[in-house]
């Protein structure tokens, strides 16, 4: 089955998220805070070769708040209302990995409804920032409703492209995303701009959806897979070449494999540019 074109996919993955954030944001501006136990999840599939991580069949309701549990189990989410954890389709909680400090400027790609902007914001303090950038305009609207509800100062959202990023040249110390990459057309170009926007010396630490096998054919033409962040995954080590291509240095992976995935993983990325002796000399 023929790989669909860049357009296509990404009209279909704005699509698939529009209509998926809609409810959410007809309720954001009445919502109370409410904890974990309302919430929804999308990308940590229980059973990924029967539908997509982030597939337009719910899960049942035990298995979502599992699900969201054990992805933010070391976090603090009993604060955010549920109009931000109600759209956290993640496969993974990237400000785990990514050890931010205080007075750091953090981009989110793919930001969605903000929760791991909202967590980020936590860890820099009120001397750092965080930007999200998601390329749905339903998302952004969200987030920005979901950012005075929570009282997050330090958070802005923005309009973009993950290929495109709306941010300056060597501005951020730190890159997440979570299960976001897996649906852009072209990710090589996406690691080229994260490399242009991290100052020397940043890190990229991301989760994503891989695959450890060739991806079926039956499977990278499928446009609902695409949105599913299934059909754009790549191979591991495609995805981890990718990166090492846009400049990136110490590139490693961390891998799980769903149970029943035929193949497809989860991954906690990471990858550092080179500080500005490093680029000199290398």
């Amino acid at each position: 089955m023929p790989e669909p074109n860049p357009d296509a996919i990404r009209d279909e993955v704005a699509r698939a998220y529009a209509s998926r954030v809609r409810p959410v944001l007809e309720r954001a501006e009445t919502v109370e805070l409410l904890p974990l136990a309302a919430s929804a999840s999308c990308c940590e599939p229980a059973a990924p070769a029967a539908d997509s991580c982030c597939g337009s069949e719910p899960a049942a309701d035990e298995v979502v708040i599992t699900r969201i549990a054990e992805l933010y189990r070391d976090a603090d989410i009993a604060d955010l209302p549920t109009t931000v954890t109600d759209v956290a389709f993640g496969c993974g909680n990237p400000t785990a990995i990514a050890a931010l400090e205080p007075g750091q400027v953090v981009l989110d790609l793919g930001s969605g409804g903000g929760i791991d902007c909202f967590l980020a914001a936590k860890m820099v303090g009120p001397s750092g920032r965080v930007i999200g950038v998601d390329m749905t305009p339903e998302m952004i609207r969200l987030a920005r409703k979901n950012a005075e509800k929570v009282g997050a100062p330090n958070v802005e959202f923005r309009l973009g492209e993950i290929e495109h990023l709306p941010v300056a040249d060597a501005s951020v110390d730190v890159i997440i995303s979570n299960c976001v990459i897996n649906l852009s057309p072209d990710k090589a170009q996406v690691f080229r701009e994260a490399f242009r926007v991290l100052k020397p010396g940043g890190r990229l630490q991301v989760s994503d959806i891989v695959w450890t096998r060739p991806v079926p054919d039956d499977v990278r033409g499928d446009m609902e897979k695409w949105a599913g962040c299934i059909a754009g995954a790549l191979l591991e080590s495609e995805y981890l070449d990718h990166i090492r291509a846009a400049g990136f240095v110490d590139v490693r992976s961390d891998a799980s494999e769903y149970p029943g995935g035929r193949g497809l993983a989860s991954a906690a990325v990471t990858a550092r540019k080179p500080a500005g002796v490093e680029a000199r000399c290398c």
